[in-house]
């Protein structure tokens, strides 16, 4: 079947799905493969509950509904790549970066409802099948649609890139993030710049963080600007607000719900935009105003009269020691508790270690989680160590943390948003 025949079969179907458990009446069904799984043994099962017809590449399955082709996921990601072609009216914005993606995605998504009919990337799905479902969910009649990417390894950040063909891009930063995939922090930069190469190359503008040296080596004439320096398009100043993140945009004071000195740039970059497309600057600043953070990003949760922290969703290097820095400014009583990175593979050693050493100057109680800290545990009354959550929980029941404000971070597999009930 070619890939306008299919494009037919998806507009008289009621959207995609390619899992089973969430399939709504009239849907058009993937029969994705993952490493335990294949999804052509659930293409009957699809249809039982409600799917119209089921892409499948086992041809020896039979019903008259089953739609046959070469490859299931090359099927998917073509037919989104065709209903890309025909969303003219439709602006495309593309994000990656090592930190801040999502955050940074909700925020400029925030800011460009205000005045557009706005599409996003639901939660994560940023990778090879996460972008092609997002962009078969946009609809004709969306103005802009902000795609996030997110890879681990070359040559990933160039294929999603093509396939979203955007008409303006960011990167967030270039961060200690995937360094097993990448080969370490050169792979990480060269990886994410493909982004920047193709909007270049195909004379798009691209927004540039002014104060990330490594960014500034892509400026060009078309290049949005923006940072704390006179030599940007947008000019930012940091303001006090507590602990949260405060922005002043000429005489516009912005104060945000995120807290965080890495977030001033998530900020900033939304603003920009908003400002580039002609937003009221009093219109985005009621859309940052009422941004609330969430699924274990910068969160915020009182508990047992203790202010937590929760910034669980992910960590890298960079990104752990951004949280720390930021936290260790906060006035009062402090405790943290952060777990294993990963994917870091030949530099996991070496990067776990600096954060050990770097709180062990430090005259606030550490837990250190998981098996990567564990292995590089030493006697100390200020860091302690364990294996595993478990072991962990067991030592807050026996001795309750006192410290008033607690930060709590680690990689998603860790899943340390389960310690909160037992602080």
């Amino acid at each position: 079947m070619t890939t306008d025949q299919l494009y037919e079969l998806f507009l008289n179907c009621n959207g995609i799905s390619t899992d089973t458990r969430s399939i709504d009446e009239g849907n058009l069904f993937f029969c994705l493969k993952g490493d335990n799984f294949d999804g052509n043994d659930y293409a009957s099962e699809a249809l039982l509950k409600g799917a119209k017809n089921v892409i499948i590449d086992n041809h020896n399955l039979d019903n008259s509904n089953f739609i046959k082709v070469d490859n299931v996921l090359n099927s998917l990601q073509l037919l989104s790549s065709y209903h890309r072609s025909k969303l003219k009216n439709t602006t495309f914005i593309a994000l990656t970066g090592s930190n801040g993606k999502t955050t940074t995605k909700e925020l400029i998504t925030n800011v460009l409802r205000k005045e557009f009919k706005t599409s996003s990337t639901i939660g994560n799905l940023n990778n090879h099948i996460g972008v092609p479902l997002t962009l078969l969910k946009i609809k004709k009649d969306s103005e802009f649609a902000i795609i996030e990417m997110g890879a681990n390894h070359i040559g990933e950040i160039a294929f999603l890139t093509n396939l979203i063909k955007p008409d303006l891009g960011y990167i967030t930063n270039f961060g200690k993030a995937h360094l097993e995939g990448f080969g370490g922090l050169n792979g990480v930069i060269k990886g994410k710049s493909e982004l920047y190469n193709w909007l270049i190359k195909n004379d798009k503008p691209v927004l540039i963080n002014t104060s990330d040296k490594k960014q500034i080596n892509f400026i060009n004439s078309k290049s949005i600007t923006f940072g704390i320096k006179n030599d940007a398009n947008y000019i930012f100043k940091k303001n006090n607000f507590g602990d949260f993140i405060s922005v002043l945009y000429k005489k516009v004071e912005i104060n945000s719900n995120l807290i965080g000195d890495y977030n001033f740039d998530n900020i900033t970059s939304a603003i920009s935009l908003g400002l580039y497309f002609d937003i009221n600057i009093n219109s985005i600043k009621n859309a940052i105003e009422n941004y609330i953070p969430k699924n274990n990003r910068s969160e915020i949760l009182f508990n047992n009269e203790k202010k937590i922290i929760l910034d669980a969703y992910n960590a890298n290097p960079t990104s752990m020691s951004l949280a720390i820095d930021s936290f260790l400014k906060i006035e009062g009583s402090k405790a943290l508790i952060l777990g294993d990175m990963f994917e870091l593979g030949e530099y996991s050693n070496k990067e776990h270690q600096k954060i050990i050493n770097r709180l062990e100057k430090e005259n606030n109680k550490t837990f250190f989680v998981g098996n990567e800290f564990y292995k590089l545990k030493k006697k100390s009354n200020k860091v302690l160590f364990f294996k595993d959550k478990k072991d962990l929980i067991k030592k807050i029941f026996n001795q309750k943390i006192i410290e008033k404000n607690i930060l709590i971070k680690g990689s998603r597999g860790m899943k340390m948003e389960e310690i909160v009930d037992h602080i």
